[in-house]
């Protein structure tokens, strides 16, 4: 719940997330690891910058940083690092009630991810979900870029196949300039919603509704009880 660093894969023995590979499951020691076609192609180093140029943003990254927080380039032009993700739920997401632990409130708690550059926003999101426990899809989250400029703030929606620690080396660490915001879904994209928790909506829209209806007719019907009261004072014969 609190701000710092947090490693998924200290969590949970059967999954992990790492800088070089995301959420698969840990295979026997001596056996081949499932999804090696997975791994691999998780090696491929997309087509942002070329090497020179990202061997010289990570210099400079570094240079810049005052956490400690600093990136690692591997010879294979991946590289690693920290993001920040500060939690704005509206309301308390679903968590497993038997593992007994709590889920990010709407309180803005900042959790500290180690990804690598081939990390997408899918999987940010999955590993946020994973760390807190929650059980809800990640199709009802959205991760957000703020960026600050020209005394502006700016929030921009992701897309799931975007690269989160690549917006981060670009922007440089300072996270008054770039930071990210994890979300539920606008009011409007109902699809993400299975038909009972719309069910439930309705209900309580009906509920809502019909507790307003009644707080309004009671309200009319003071002010009708008073404007008979100082009707009957003026027509009263003298």
């Amino acid at each position: 719940m609190s701000s710092g660093y947090s490693s998924l894969e200290e969590d949970s023995e059967d999954f992990f997330f790492t800088a070089r590979t995301s959420f698969f499951r840990r295979a026997p020691q001596g056996k081949p690891r499932a999804g090696q076609q997975d791994v691999e192609k998780e090696k491929e180093t997309h087509n942002y910058l070329s090497k020179e140029e990202i061997k010289e943003k990570v210099h400079k990254y570094n240079l810049a940083v005052t956490d400690k927080l600093k990136m690692t380039l591997n010879s294979n032009g991946i590289y690693t690092g920290f993001i920040k993700v500060q939690m704005e739920l509206c309301r308390p997401p679903q968590t497993s009630p038997s593992l007994g632990k709590l889920a990010p409130s709407s309180n803005g708690c900042t959790n500290t991810l180690h990804i690598s550059s081939t990390n997408t926003v899918g999987e940010v999101i999955e590993a946020l979900l994973k760390k807190f426990l929650v059980t809800e899809s990640p199709a009802k989250f959205a991760l957000y870029k703020r960026c600050h400029r020209e005394d502006q703030v700016y929030a921009c929606k992701l897309s799931d196949r975007e690269h989160p620690l690549y917006l981060r080396l670009v922007a440089g660490p300072r996270t008054d300039t770039l930071s990210f915001v994890l979300r539920e879904h606008e009011i409007g994209e109902w699809e993400a919603f299975s038909l009972p928790e719309l069910q439930n909506f309705l209900r309580i829209l009906d509920k809502e509704e019909d507790e307003q209806l009644q707080s309004l007719k009671r309200r009319y019907a003071a002010y009708r009880h008073k404007l008979e009261e100082a009707l009957s004072e003026v027509w009263k014969p003298d």
